[in-house]
C-alpha cells in the first residue's frame, strides 16, 4: 500500500472510528429501549437478554474470523461488505414483526459488525506505519470504544422517546450508508503478506461453547438447571471448550494462536477485557430495568441519568490512554478495578427511593473506571502480534470484550430472574443485589491481574512469545 499523506491517513482513520462508535453503540444502545421493546414484543426478561446476547454472541465468534479473512482477501472489500450486511440489519431490525424476528435480525446485523470492527483496526494499522503515530491512532481507537459504549443509553433514551424503539436501528442506515460512502473513496485497500488458513473446526467450536453456555445460563432459570435440555447445552459447552483447546494445539495456523496465552500480560489483557465489559453489560441491563420498571422513569430520562458515566468514560478514557504511553498499564487498570468494586457495592444498596445523588457517585465512579480500563487492553492486545496480523490482534481483545458483555447480560439477567415472581418492579432490588456483588467481583479480578500482570514477572513471560507485548 503507497504511502499516504497526514490528512489522508487521519482521514481513514475518522472512518473507522466512525464504523466502530456504529457498532459499539449497537451494543448498548438496545438497553433503553428494553422496556418499550417488551411491552410492544411481549417479551420476558430471558426474551430481554437474548436481544443482546443474539448481537454480542455472533459477533463474538466471527470476529477473528473476519479479521484473518479481511487480511487474506482485502480489508477493504471485507469493510465493504461488513458495512452493507450492517446497514441491512440495522433496518430490517426497525421493521420486525415479533421477538423472533428482532433477534434472527439482530444476528444479521452482528454478522456485519463482526467484518467491520477487527477489520477497521487492521486497516488503521496499517495506514498508520509511524510506530509512534500508530501508537496515537490506537489510543484514539480505543478511546471511540469506551465513549460510543457509555453514550449508548442517553443517545438511546433520547431516540426512543422521540420516535420509538425502531428509531435506534433507523439512525444506523444513514450513518452506515454515508461510511460506505467515504469508505469507496478514500480508504485503500490492503492485504496482509502473509494470512493465515482458514480453521473451519475451531470457527465451529467457538460458536458452539458461546452459544451454548449463554443458552445454558440465560435458560436455566426458567427451564431448571437439572432439566435434560440444560444439562446437555452445559455438556456441550464444556466439551466444546476441551475440543477447541485440542484442535487448536494440533493445527498449523490456528483460528487462536494459544501461544500468545503464554504471556502473562496478553492473557491478563484478555480476562481483564471479559471481566470489564461483563461489568459494563450487567450494569446496563439492571440499571435500564431498575430506572424503567422500578423508578417508572421514561427512556428519555432513564438514558440521561446515565449521563455522568458516560461524561466520565469521555473525559478518562484519552487520559487513561496517556498514562498508559507514559507509566504503563498498571496505573489505570487499578483505578478501573478499585472503581468497579466500589460502584457496585454501593448500588448492592438501591431502593425504589434512592437519591440521585447516590446514583450520581456510583455512575460517575463506574465511568471512570469503564474510561480508564480499555486503553490498556487495546495496547496490549495490538502489540502482542506482528502487524501483518493485525486484523486477528484486534479481533482477539474485540472478541473477550464481546464475550464478557454477553456473560455479563447473561448472569445478572439470571439472577435476577431466579428471584423475581410476577412484575419485574415486584422485588427487582432485592433480587438484583446477588448480581452486583458478582459485577464487584468482576472488578476484584481486574484490581489483582493489574498487579500480577504488568510486573516485571509478566514482561518476563511476554519475552518469551516470538513477538513482544508490551505493557
Amino acid at each position: 500500500m503507497a504511502e499516504l499523506t497526514r490528512r489522508h491517513r487521519y482521514l481513514v482513520l475518522g472512518i473507522c472510528c466512525l464504523s466502530l462508535f456504529l457498532v459499539s453503540t449497537d451494543n448498548t444502545i438496545v438497553n433503553v429501549a428494553l422496556p418499550s421493546m417488551r411491552a410492544d414484543l411481549n417479551a420476558s426478561v430471558s426474551g430481554l437478554q437474548w436481544i443482546i446476547d443474539a448481537y454480542t454472541l455472533v459477533v463474538a465468534s466471527l470476529l477473528m474470523l473476519g479479521g484473518s479473512m479481511a487480511d487474506k482477501y482485502g480489508r477493504k472489500r471485507f469493510f465493504l461488505i461488513g458495512t452493507g450486511t450492517f446497514v441491512l440489519g440495522s433496518l430490517l431490525c426497525s421493521v420486525a414483526p415479533s421477538l423472533g424476528w428482532l433477534i434472527a435480525f439482530r444476528m444479521l446485523q452482528a454478522v456485519g459488525g463482526s467484518m467491520m470492527n477487527p477489520v477497521a483496526m487492521s486497516i488503521i494499522t496499517n495506514t498508520f506505519t509511524d510506530p509512534k503515530e500508530r501508537a496515537g491512532a490506537i489510543g484514539m481507537w480505543g478511546a471511540v470504544v469506551g465513549i460510543s459504549m457509555s453514550a449508548g443509553p442517553a443517545l438511546g433514551g433520547i431516540l426512543v422517546t422521540g420516535a420509538g424503539w425502531q428509531s435506534i436501528f433507523w439512525i444506523n442506515v444513514p450513518v452506515g450508508i454515508f461510511a460506505l460512502a467515504m469508505t469507496l473513496k478514500f480508504v485503500p485497500e490492503s492485504k496482509a503478506e502473509h494470512s493465515r488458513k482458514f480453521d473451519p473446526a475451531g470457527q465451529f467450536l467457538i460458536f458452539a461453547f458461546l452459544v451454548s453456555l449463554v443458552f445454558t445460563i440465560i435458560e436455566g432459570p426458567a427451564k431448571g438447571w437439572g432439566s435434560p435440555l440444560i444439562v446437555f447445552t452445559g455438556a456441550v459447552a464444556v466439551g466444546s471448550l476441551v475440543g477447541l483447546l485440542v484442535v487448536e494445539s494440533r493445527i498449523e495456523e490456528p483460528l487462536i494462536q494459544l501461544k500468545f496465552f503464554r504471556s502473562a500480560p496478553f492473557s491478563g489483557a484478555t480476562v481483564i477485557a471479559v471481566c470489564a465489559f461483563a461489568s459494563l453489560g450487567g450494569f446496563l441491563f439492571l440499571n435500564t430495568l431498575y430506572l424503567q420498571d422500578v423508578r417508572g422513569y421514561s427512556p428519555l430520562h432513564a438514558g440521561l441519568y446515565t449521563l455522568p458515566m458516560a461524561l466520565m468514560t469521555l473525559i478518562f478514557a484519552p487520559i487513561s490512554g496517556r498514562i498508559v504511553g507514559t507509566l504503563g498499564a498498571r496505573i489505570p487498570l487499578l483505578i478501573a478495578g478499585i472503581g468497579f468494586v466500589a460502584s457496585a457495592l454501593m448500588l448492592t444498596r438501591l431502593t425504589p427511593t434512592t437519591s440521585f445523588a447516590w446514583l450520581a457517585v456510583a455512575y460517575v465512579i463506574f465511568g471512570i473506571s469503564f474510561g480508564m480500563v480499555n486503553a490498556p487492553i487495546t495496547n496490549t492486545a495490538v502489540s502482542g502480534m506482528p502487524r501483518s496480523q493485525a486484523g486477528v490482534a484486534s479481533a482477539i481483545a474485540s472478541t473477550s470484550r464481546q464475550v464478557g458483555q454477553s456473560l455479563g447480560v447473561a448472569v445478572v439477567g439470571s439472577i435476577v430472574t431466579a428471584s423475581i415472581v410476577g412484575e419485574i418492579s415486584d422485588g427487582f432490588t432485592a433480587a438484583a443485589v446477588p448480581a452486583w456483588f458478582v459485577i464487584a467481583g468482576a472488578g476484584v479480578v481486574v484490581t489483582v491481574l493489574a498487579v500480577v500482570t504488568t510486573g516485571r514477572w509478566a514482561r518476563s513471560t511476554a519475552d518469551r512469545i516470538d513477538q513482544p507485548v508490551l505493557v
